[in-house]
Protein backbone atom coordinates (compact mmCIF):
# COMPACT_ATOMS: atom_id res chain seq x y z
CA UNK A 1 0.00 0.00 0.00
CA UNK A 2 1.42 3.24 -1.06
CA UNK A 3 2.10 5.68 1.82
CA UNK A 4 0.47 9.13 1.91
CA UNK A 5 1.47 12.15 1.79
CA UNK A 6 -0.06 13.39 4.88
CA UNK A 7 1.39 15.30 7.26
CA UNK A 8 -0.66 16.04 10.91
CA UNK A 9 1.37 19.13 11.54
CA UNK A 10 0.91 20.73 7.76
CA UNK A 11 -3.03 19.40 8.23
CA UNK A 12 -3.63 21.47 11.10
CA UNK A 13 -1.48 24.51 9.96
CA UNK A 14 -3.79 24.46 7.23
CA UNK A 15 -6.70 24.83 9.03
CA UNK A 16 -5.54 26.88 12.15
CA UNK A 17 -3.77 29.42 9.26
CA UNK A 18 -6.04 29.53 6.46
CA UNK A 19 -7.66 32.56 7.48
CA UNK A 20 -11.35 32.86 5.73
CA UNK A 21 -10.69 29.25 3.34
CA UNK A 22 -13.23 26.91 4.83
CA UNK A 23 -11.96 23.10 4.34
CA UNK A 24 -14.71 20.88 2.67
CA UNK A 25 -15.18 17.26 3.78
CA UNK A 26 -17.02 15.56 1.41
CA UNK A 27 -18.93 12.34 2.60
CA UNK A 28 -18.81 8.72 1.00
CA UNK A 29 -20.89 6.33 2.58
CA UNK A 30 -20.45 2.62 1.97
CA UNK A 31 -23.52 1.33 3.04
CA UNK A 32 -27.06 0.02 2.29
CA UNK A 33 -28.66 1.85 4.29
CA UNK A 34 -27.89 5.22 4.81
CA UNK A 35 -30.68 8.18 4.84
CA UNK A 36 -29.30 9.65 1.97
CA UNK A 37 -27.21 8.26 -0.42
CA UNK A 38 -28.41 4.71 0.87
CA UNK A 39 -27.04 1.52 -1.34
CA UNK A 40 -25.70 3.98 -4.11
CA UNK A 41 -22.13 2.73 -3.70
CA UNK A 42 -22.39 -0.05 -1.15
CA UNK A 43 -20.62 -2.96 -2.69
CA UNK A 44 -19.11 -1.25 -6.02
CA UNK A 45 -15.89 -0.07 -5.29
CA UNK A 46 -15.34 1.35 -9.01
CA UNK A 47 -17.95 3.67 -8.28
CA UNK A 48 -17.25 4.30 -5.14
CA UNK A 49 -13.17 5.33 -5.94
CA UNK A 50 -15.12 7.13 -9.16
CA UNK A 51 -17.34 9.14 -6.39
CA UNK A 52 -14.48 10.32 -4.55
CA UNK A 53 -12.71 11.48 -7.55
CA UNK A 54 -15.22 13.09 -8.44
CA UNK A 55 -15.44 15.30 -5.00
CA UNK A 56 -11.65 15.87 -5.38
CA UNK A 57 -12.03 17.73 -8.76
CA UNK A 58 -14.84 19.42 -7.40
CA UNK A 59 -12.77 20.57 -4.67
CA UNK A 60 -13.13 18.34 -1.34
CA UNK A 61 -10.05 18.78 0.90
CA UNK A 62 -11.10 15.69 2.69
CA UNK A 63 -12.82 12.78 1.70
CA UNK A 64 -15.08 11.00 4.59
CA UNK A 65 -15.34 7.06 4.10
CA UNK A 66 -18.37 5.46 6.57
CA UNK A 67 -19.25 2.30 6.22
CA UNK A 68 -22.05 2.18 9.02
CA UNK A 69 -24.85 4.17 8.82
CA UNK A 70 -25.78 6.55 11.77
CA UNK A 71 -29.31 7.19 10.71
CA UNK A 72 -32.12 7.19 13.07
CA UNK A 73 -33.09 3.79 14.13
CA UNK A 74 -29.97 2.03 12.26
CA UNK A 75 -28.47 -0.86 13.57
CA UNK A 76 -24.59 -1.14 14.05
CA UNK A 77 -22.69 -3.59 12.19
CA UNK A 78 -19.59 -5.37 13.60
CA UNK A 79 -15.89 -4.32 13.07
CA UNK A 80 -15.21 -7.02 10.48
CA UNK A 81 -18.34 -5.92 8.50
CA UNK A 82 -17.58 -2.58 8.04
CA UNK A 83 -14.08 -2.98 7.36
CA UNK A 84 -15.40 -5.42 4.54
CA UNK A 85 -17.04 -2.51 3.19
CA UNK A 86 -14.71 0.26 3.48
CA UNK A 87 -10.99 -1.13 2.80
CA UNK A 88 -11.46 -1.74 -0.81
CA UNK A 89 -12.92 1.52 -1.09
CA UNK A 90 -10.51 3.00 0.80
CA UNK A 91 -7.45 1.50 -0.97
CA UNK A 92 -8.47 2.52 -4.21
CA UNK A 93 -9.45 5.81 -3.34
CA UNK A 94 -5.76 6.10 -1.55
CA UNK A 95 -4.05 4.51 -4.95
CA UNK A 96 -5.77 6.65 -7.13
CA UNK A 97 -5.11 10.20 -4.79
CA UNK A 98 -1.99 10.29 -2.90
CA UNK A 99 -2.47 13.78 -1.74
CA UNK A 100 -6.12 13.79 -0.70
CA UNK A 101 -6.58 14.18 2.95
CA UNK A 102 -8.99 10.32 4.10
CA UNK A 103 -10.88 10.11 6.60
CA UNK A 104 -13.04 7.47 8.56
CA UNK A 105 -16.33 7.69 10.15
CA UNK A 106 -16.12 5.37 12.95
CA UNK A 107 -15.74 4.98 16.34
CA UNK A 108 -14.69 1.58 16.20
CA UNK A 109 -10.96 0.70 17.50
CA UNK A 110 -10.42 -2.22 15.33
CA UNK A 111 -11.77 -0.38 12.31
CA UNK A 112 -9.53 2.66 13.01
CA UNK A 113 -6.52 0.36 13.92
CA UNK A 114 -6.98 -1.23 10.53
CA UNK A 115 -7.69 2.21 8.35
CA UNK A 116 -4.94 4.14 9.50
CA UNK A 117 -2.50 1.46 8.43
CA UNK A 118 -4.14 1.11 5.14
CA UNK A 119 -3.79 5.04 4.41
CA UNK A 120 -6.50 6.92 6.15
CA UNK A 121 -5.07 9.89 8.05
CA UNK A 122 -7.71 10.80 10.44
CA UNK A 123 -10.81 9.11 12.55
CA UNK A 124 -14.67 10.83 12.70
CA UNK A 125 -15.62 9.52 15.73
CA UNK A 126 -19.47 9.13 16.99
CA UNK A 127 -19.52 10.25 20.49
CA UNK A 128 -15.68 10.27 20.66
CA UNK A 129 -14.25 7.56 22.97
CA UNK A 130 -17.60 6.65 24.56
CA UNK A 131 -18.24 3.65 22.51
CA UNK A 132 -15.12 2.03 22.24
CA UNK A 133 -12.18 3.55 24.80
CA UNK A 134 -9.68 1.91 23.35
CA UNK A 135 -9.83 4.26 20.18
CA UNK A 136 -8.07 6.68 21.86
CA UNK A 137 -4.83 4.05 22.56
CA UNK A 138 -5.39 3.39 18.46
CA UNK A 139 -5.41 7.56 17.54
CA UNK A 140 -2.13 7.85 20.33
CA UNK A 141 -0.42 5.58 18.43
CA UNK A 142 -0.82 6.57 15.46
CA UNK A 143 -0.83 10.40 16.21
CA UNK A 144 -3.45 11.38 13.79
CA UNK A 145 -6.22 13.69 14.23
CA UNK A 146 -9.39 13.25 15.54
CA UNK A 147 -12.70 14.43 14.59
CA UNK A 148 -15.01 13.99 17.96
CA UNK A 149 -18.56 14.63 17.13
CA UNK A 150 -21.78 14.90 19.79
CA UNK A 151 -24.52 12.40 20.55
CA UNK A 152 -27.11 11.99 23.04
CA UNK A 153 -27.70 8.42 22.92
CA UNK A 154 -26.51 6.06 20.23
CA UNK A 155 -28.14 5.76 16.92
CA UNK A 156 -31.16 3.37 17.26
CA UNK A 157 -32.93 5.61 19.96
CA UNK A 158 -31.31 8.70 19.32
CA UNK A 159 -34.53 10.57 18.35
CA UNK A 160 -37.33 8.63 20.39
CA UNK A 161 -39.08 9.63 23.13
CA UNK A 162 -39.08 12.80 24.66
CA UNK A 163 -35.37 14.75 24.11
CA UNK A 164 -34.60 16.82 26.65
CA UNK A 165 -31.64 19.34 27.99
CA UNK A 166 -31.23 20.80 31.14
CA UNK A 167 -28.87 22.95 28.90
CA UNK A 168 -27.96 22.15 25.75
CA UNK A 169 -25.20 23.56 24.82
CA UNK A 170 -23.39 23.53 28.49
CA UNK A 171 -23.71 19.66 28.06
CA UNK A 172 -22.57 19.53 24.76
CA UNK A 173 -19.27 21.80 26.33
CA UNK A 174 -18.68 19.35 28.88
CA UNK A 175 -18.85 15.91 26.63
CA UNK A 176 -16.47 17.97 24.30
CA UNK A 177 -13.76 18.78 27.69
CA UNK A 178 -14.58 14.82 29.19
CA UNK A 179 -13.45 13.31 26.17
CA UNK A 180 -10.53 15.16 25.45
CA UNK A 181 -9.38 15.24 28.76
CA UNK A 182 -9.85 11.19 28.62
CA UNK A 183 -8.11 11.34 25.24
CA UNK A 184 -5.52 13.10 26.77
CA UNK A 185 -4.67 11.20 29.26
CA UNK A 186 -4.18 8.17 26.55
CA UNK A 187 -1.80 10.49 25.39
CA UNK A 188 -3.83 12.34 22.55
CA UNK A 189 -2.12 15.93 22.22
CA UNK A 190 -4.93 17.93 22.56
CA UNK A 191 -3.77 19.81 18.77
CA UNK A 192 -5.06 16.81 17.58
CA UNK A 193 -8.65 17.35 18.50
CA UNK A 194 -11.45 18.61 16.20
CA UNK A 195 -15.02 19.41 17.55
CA UNK A 196 -18.40 18.75 16.04
CA UNK A 197 -21.65 19.59 18.17
CA UNK A 198 -23.20 16.44 16.18
CA UNK A 199 -26.13 18.05 14.26
CA UNK A 200 -29.27 15.71 14.35
CA UNK A 201 -28.01 13.33 16.54
CA UNK A 202 -30.79 13.03 19.65
CA UNK A 203 -31.46 16.63 18.43
CA UNK A 204 -35.05 18.30 18.40
CA UNK A 205 -35.37 20.26 14.92
CA UNK A 206 -35.31 23.39 18.06
CA UNK A 207 -32.56 21.92 19.96
CA UNK A 208 -30.38 22.36 16.18
CA UNK A 209 -31.23 25.32 15.29
CA UNK A 210 -30.41 26.60 19.19
CA UNK A 211 -26.96 24.82 18.27
CA UNK A 212 -26.50 26.76 15.07
CA UNK A 213 -27.46 30.26 16.80
CA UNK A 214 -25.06 29.78 19.18
CA UNK A 215 -21.99 28.43 17.00
CA UNK A 216 -19.66 30.59 18.24
CA UNK A 217 -19.87 29.60 21.80
CA UNK A 218 -17.97 26.74 21.00
CA UNK A 219 -14.95 28.29 19.69
CA UNK A 220 -13.91 29.02 23.54
CA UNK A 221 -13.05 25.60 23.88
CA UNK A 222 -9.96 26.85 21.42
CA UNK A 223 -10.21 23.51 18.74
CA UNK A 224 -11.08 23.64 14.86
CA UNK A 225 -14.94 23.31 14.83
CA UNK A 226 -16.30 20.91 12.27
CA UNK A 227 -20.21 21.56 11.07
CA UNK A 228 -21.84 18.67 9.44
CA UNK A 229 -25.58 19.58 8.29
CA UNK A 230 -26.32 18.01 5.13
CA UNK A 231 -29.41 16.78 3.88
CA UNK A 232 -30.45 16.08 7.61
CA UNK A 233 -33.80 15.52 8.22
CA UNK A 234 -35.15 18.64 10.36
CA UNK A 235 -33.88 20.70 7.26
CA UNK A 236 -36.81 19.30 5.86
CA UNK A 237 -39.09 19.46 8.91
CA UNK A 238 -38.33 23.39 8.35
CA UNK A 239 -38.83 23.80 4.65
CA UNK A 240 -42.30 21.90 5.28
CA UNK A 241 -43.26 24.29 7.84
CA UNK A 242 -41.75 27.65 6.54
CA UNK A 243 -42.99 26.85 3.12
CA UNK A 244 -46.26 25.32 4.17
CA UNK A 245 -46.16 22.24 2.26
CA UNK A 246 -48.02 18.99 2.99
CA UNK A 247 -44.59 16.86 2.08
CA UNK A 248 -41.26 16.47 4.09
CA UNK A 249 -38.67 17.20 0.81
CA UNK A 250 -36.39 14.45 0.23
CA UNK A 251 -33.10 14.80 1.61
CA UNK A 252 -31.97 15.84 -2.39
CA UNK A 253 -33.74 18.49 -2.08
CA UNK A 254 -32.43 20.14 1.35
CA UNK A 255 -29.33 21.60 -0.68
CA UNK A 256 -30.58 24.88 -0.03
CA UNK A 257 -31.82 25.24 4.24
CA UNK A 258 -28.59 23.39 4.22
CA UNK A 259 -26.55 26.00 3.28
CA UNK A 260 -28.19 28.50 4.99
CA UNK A 261 -26.90 26.89 7.94
CA UNK A 262 -24.12 26.24 7.49
CA UNK A 263 -23.29 29.60 6.15
CA UNK A 264 -24.42 30.52 9.59
CA UNK A 265 -22.12 28.21 11.36
CA UNK A 266 -19.39 29.17 9.25
CA UNK A 267 -19.62 32.90 10.16
CA UNK A 268 -19.79 32.10 13.48
CA UNK A 269 -16.46 29.97 13.65
CA UNK A 270 -16.57 26.26 11.53
CA UNK A 271 -13.36 25.89 9.80
CA UNK A 272 -14.57 22.86 8.34
CA UNK A 273 -17.77 21.89 6.46
CA UNK A 274 -19.06 18.11 5.89
CA UNK A 275 -21.11 17.35 2.76
CA UNK A 276 -22.95 15.07 0.18
CA UNK A 277 -22.82 18.36 -2.43
CA UNK A 278 -19.07 18.92 -2.65
CA UNK A 279 -19.61 21.63 -5.71
CA UNK A 280 -22.59 24.38 -4.60
CA UNK A 281 -20.84 24.27 -1.34
CA UNK A 282 -17.43 25.02 -2.57
CA UNK A 283 -19.43 27.61 -4.56
CA UNK A 284 -21.03 28.79 -1.24
CA UNK A 285 -18.07 29.23 0.73
CA UNK A 286 -15.99 30.92 -2.09
CA UNK A 287 -18.37 34.14 -1.64
CA UNK A 288 -18.93 33.71 2.16
CA UNK A 289 -15.02 33.19 2.65
CA UNK A 290 -14.28 36.23 0.36
CA UNK A 291 -17.19 38.68 2.27
CA UNK A 292 -15.45 37.61 6.01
Amino acid sequence: MPKPTFDRKSFFDKILTSGKKTLVMGILNITPDSFSDANQYFNDVDKAAARADEMIEEGADIIDIGGESTRPGSRSVSAPEELDRILPVLRAVRKRNQKIIISIDTYKSQVAETTLENGADLVNSLSGFRFDKKLADVVARHMVPIVIYHIRGEPRSMQTGQIKYDNLLKEITDFFKEQMTFGISRGIKKSSFILDPGIGFGKTVEQNLEIIKNFSKLNKLGRPLLVGVSRKSHLGVILKDCLKLDYVPEPGDRLEAGLAETGFAVLAGAKIVRTHDVLPTKKFLAVIDRLR
